[in-house]
């Protein structure tokens, strides 16, 4: 095996763990009123049994880019202050973990961030999204690092929107021991729906990992959402979606079926190491004369 520690057969079993994806609406520049919006998809989760419950991209202010390319301090989230106490207080509330999004400021400019939130209310870990488009690298700094946190036994792998679309971030995460991998996001309709029904199944499958992707639905931003946020199981399949209204997909990480899955398809452990870069092997051109000799002689 090349990389990290993958689940073993030695490993305790773990109780199941229920995670939703949170598809909500969200304003523009609102931070309370979208922080209301999460109070009450924690509580609706939480009624449904969910222990981790995962926001889309920038979920606290929205995905709004011409107001972060014009404003982005009016969208910043900070460890300790108020829309962030309000998610704390739900989480404490619901003994439930979520991971939430903001524009965090740091000492080289201003990142893309995901905030866990545990059930004690508190920030337990940040993570900052690694890889940024054209229009977002105008105004934001990728961060450098990935963040793992751990919750009842199981180990979640944090990316964000465009993270998905590089298969060695997931990939990556699943060698360090990840069981799943949560993907906040901000898929609109058209080319970019059709991309993110390709990448999430195929991050799932290719790692056999769980995959928890959270959008948005409706509109903000001069952008129209796709929904269709989702739970994939280690097989690329879906396991619940939520369409493209507001509300939550929700399902069971389950170890028995992570551990038959892994031990089925063994990419994790069989990959090989990778291969110096080769040098392309030129091919001749056909001889002109000899293509016409053999067209008469098929004449």
């Amino acid at each position: 095996m090349v990389g990290g520690d993958v689940t073993g057969d030695d490993d305790p079993v773990r109780e199941p763990l229920r995670v939703a994806a949170a598809q909500i609406e969200a304003v523009g520049g609102d931070l309370a009123g979208n922080a209301a919006a999460h109070v009450a998809a924690v509580a609706e989760a939480a009624a449904l049994g969910a222990r981790v419950v995962v926001f889309p991209e920038l979920s606290l202010c929205g995905y709004d880019y011409p107001l972060l390319a014009a404003d982005v301090a009016r969208c910043e989230v900070e460890v300790g202050d108020a829309v962030l106490r309000t998610v704390g207080g739900a989480c404490r509330a619901h003994r439930v973990t979520a991971v939430v999004g903001g524009c965090a400021r740091r000492a080289d400019g201003w990142a893309i961030a995901a905030f866990v939130v545990g059930p004690d209310g508190a920030v337990s870990a940040t993570y900052h999204k690694r890889h940024l488009d054209a229009d977002e690298r105008a105004v934001f700094v990728a961060g450098h690092t990935d963040t793992m946190v751990q919750v009842g036994g199981w180990r979640l792998g944090l990316g964000v929107c465009y993270d998905a679309s590089f298969p060695e971030h997931a990939r990556g995460l699943a060698l360090a021991g990840a069981d799943a991998y949560l993907v906040p996001g901000a898929f609109t309709v058209g080319d970019s729906d059709h991309r993110r029904g390709v990448y999430f199944p195929a991050r799932a499958l290719e790692n056999t990992s769980y995959v928890l992707f959270a959008n948005y639905a409706g509109a903000h931003g001069g952008w129209r959402f796709a929904g269709h946020s989702a739970v994939y199981g280690p097989d690329g399949r879906a396991l619940a979606a939520a369409g493209t209204a507001a509300g939550l997909a929700v399902a069971d990480l389950d170890d028995a079926v992570l551990r038959r899955q892994r031990d089925s398809q063994r990419m994790l452990r069989d990959r090989a190491a990778p291969a110096p870069a080769p040098s392309p092997v030129v091919i001749p051109p056909p001889d002109p004369g000899q293509r016409s000799d053999q067209h008469e002689e098929h004449r």
